[in-house]
């Protein structure tokens, strides 16, 4: 397997937790405030445009209900 860019990689953990929140029914400000992480910044991440931490990861994870490993499922 050869393993994915850097861009590639942030895109679809972005695409991921928006798949995600949306099935959850929250909006963007609501996870972005239940999670302690700036709007902005949770927005950039949803659109791959930042390498973001593994700390907002486990925010955005916790927040979610569901083991950070389920946000690397299928990639």
């Amino acid at each position: 397997m050869i393993p994915m860019d850097k861009i590639e990689l942030t895109k679809k953990l972005g695409d991921k937790i928006k798949e995600l929140r949306k099935n959850r029914g929250l909006s963007l400000t609501q996870l972005a405030l239940n999670a302690g992480i700036d709007y902005t910044q949770l927005h950039r991440i949803e659109h791959g445009k930042i390498n973001t931490s593994i700390y907002q990861i486990f925010l955005i994870s916790k927040t979610l209900n569901l083991p950070m490993a389920m946000l690397f499922n299928e990639m």
